[in-house]
């Protein structure tokens, strides 16, 4: 194995982890900051205190916040006055496939890229084999886009993400 694809592999490990993790948590309707406040019993006004802000600068706070209107470093602020740690991750989603097949891996991401560079590049030269009157049936062009999709996870060429 190359140091490339080891590096990759390590990569990917840490990713699947930490998907492992919060594979199933998802923001709370009013925020974490509000939810993590009531779960402690803290008043607005108690951390405040704490953050050494005003009262409205809280609630401004847990109102920007399901919005994804609050920066990192006020999310990291707010979970140390509230006595926690901010953690964030970008992690592979399952639900963006409608198949159950998928388990929110690295794997997953990179095998719907694989399978729509190959859906894209069979398709396309078998319209062109239409045109000579060399169509392959059906079955076989499911079975070229598997293949193909295959190689294309083990050897991912240079614009493998880029858009056709």
């Amino acid at each position: 194995m190359s140091v490339r694809n080891t590096v990759r592999s390590q990569q990917a490990r840490l990713v699947d982890a930490a998907a492992g993790k919060v594979s199933g948590v998802s923001v709370p309707k009013g925020g974490w900051i509000a939810t993590v406040r009531k779960a402690l019993g803290m008043s607005g006004a108690q951390l405040a205190r704490r953050l050494g802000v005003t009262n409205a600068a809280v609630y401004q706070h847990e109102r920007s916040e399901p919005e994804g209107a609050i920066t990192l470093r006020q999310m990291e602020k707010m979970a140390q006055a509230l006595g926690c740690r901010f953690v964030y991750a970008i992690v592979p989603d399952a639900q963006m496939e409608k198949t159950q097949l998928e388990s929110g891996r690295v794997e997953d991401v990179l095998r719907r890229q694989a399978r729509a560079k190959a859906e894209a590049l069979v398709l396309w030269a078998s319209g062109h084999m239409a045109l000579e009157q060399q169509a392959l049936p059906p079955e076989r062009v499911q079975e070229e886009i598997v293949r193909m999709t295959e190689e294309l996870v083990r050897n991912p060429p240079p614009d493998f993400w880029e858009e056709r």
